[in-house]
């Protein structure tokens, strides 16, 4: 079958199509004296397999290894570790989205618990601090991501050699 006829069977561009076929991915193209690529019917479900899998998050990388060269002789062993390594990955993503949206709830009702009288730097400078004295170690940021709130109330982002130029204000 022509690469127009595989796209229209398997949802993809032309463009992906030879873009999978350059990277490896689909090694079943057979080119006619006139250029033109040919696709055996494995092609459909080669390129189904290969937006299966990436849907399920595996990355290009990961299933060039785990396709084999044909669909008949699978690495079951190979295959199980890699599937049974995604489930882990995405069960600790998971774990981690639970944590971070924890952590913005919090956020949010401290935000939300700014008293009538004091502004929002204020509020921002209490928040800040409520946060950094709870959990440090639970933010993942440097020293060098800090803002602060300059005298004029604008947000800066302060580096090593930002903070320099402010000293000397």
């Amino acid at each position: 079958m022509k690469i127009g006829e595989l796209a229209r069977l398997s949802g993809l561009t032309p463009s992906r199509i030879r873009f999978y076929e350059r990277i490896g991915l689909l090694k079943t193209v057979d080119r006619r004296p006139n250029g033109y690529r040919t696709y055996p019917q494995q092609a459909v479900m080669i390129l189904g397999l290969i937006t299966t899998a990436q849907r399920a998050g595996f990355t290009l990388d990961e299933i060039r290894t785990l396709l084999p060269p044909d669909l008949e002789h699978w690495d079951h062993a190979t295959l199980m570790d890699a599937l049974t390594r995604k489930i882990a990955d995405i069960e600790a993503l998971q774990a981690r989205l639970a944590q971070s949206r924890v952590h913005l709830l919090r956020l949010i009702e401290d935000i939300q618990a700014r008293p009538d009288d004091m502004d929002c730097a204020a509020n921002a400078h209490r928040v800040l601090t409520n946060m950094l004295a709870e959990q440090p170690e639970a933010l993942d940021v440097t020293s060098d991501d800090i803002r602060l709130l300059d005298k004029t109330n604008r947000r800066q982002s302060v580096s090593p050699g930002r903070r320099k130029k402010m000293a000397s204000r």
